[in-house]
C-alpha cells in the first residue's frame, strides 16, 4: 500500500510518500520532495501550476491514500487565506484522481507518530527515523515541509481504517 502525506502551502508544499507491508510497522520511505510556486504569479496561477504538479506526482506514484493536514492559523490571515485555497486544491485533485484522504489536526499528528501532541519538530524527525529505520543525518538537509509530509504519511500507515481492513483480510 502506497501512502501519500501533503503538507499544504502556497509558496512550498511537501509530499512524502511511503510504501507499508503487510503489517503496521512493515514501512519504507519511497520519496519526500516539495512542490514549489513562483511567488511572482498571481494566486489563480500559482493554484493551477500546484494542481498539475500534483496530478503529475499522484499519476506516476499512484498513492492509495492521501494524508492532507488540517490547517491551524493563529495569526495572519492573508497567509491562511492562501494556505487554505492552496489546500481545497490539493484535496479537489486528490478527489479527481481518485485518491482516499485523511485529515488530521497538528495534535493528532504528533501524537500519533511520538506519542506527545505537544512534540516539537526534532521529536518529531527523530521519531520518523527510528519508525522508518533511517540513518542519524536523515532529514538533516530536508525542509520541514518535507519532513512534515513523512509524518503524514506514517500518520495514514497507523491511522487508516481501510489499511487495518486490508491487513486482517
Amino acid at each position: 500500500m502506497i501512502i501519500l502525506g501533503i503538507d499544504p502551502g502556497l509558496a512550498t508544499i511537501g509530499l512524502g510518500l511511503i510504501e507499508r507491508g503487510t503489517a503496521k510497522n512493515d514501512l519504507r520511505l519511497l520519496d519526500c520532495c516539495t512542490i514549489e510556486t513562483a511567488k511572482g504569479f498571481s494566486l489563480p496561477a500559482r493554484l493551477k501550476e500546484l494542481a498539475g504538479d500534483l496530478r503529475g506526482f499522484l499519476r506516476e506514484h499512484k498513492p492509495d491514500l492521501a494524508v492532507v493536514e488540517k490547517l491551524y492559523f493563529q495569526t495572519n490571515v492573508k497567509t491562511a487565506m492562501d494556505v487554505a485555497a492552496a489546500r481545497g486544491v490539493i484535496l479537489l485533485t486528490l478527489a479527481e484522481e481518485g485518491v482516499e484522504i485523511l485529515e488530521p489536526t497538528p495534535l493528532e499528528l504528533k501524537s500519533a507518530v511520538t506519542g506527545d501532541g505537544r512534540a516539537d519538530k526534532k521529536q518529531v524527525s527523530d521519531m520518523l527515523r527510528h519508525i522508518l529505520h533511517l540513518p542519524e543525518n536523515a532529514f538533516a538537509a530536508e525542509r520541514d515541509d518535507t519532513t512534515d509530509a513523512v509524518a503524514l504519511a506514517v500518520y495514514g500507515a497507523v491511522s487508516s481504517t481501510k489499511l487495518n481492513t486490508i491487513i486482517i483480510q
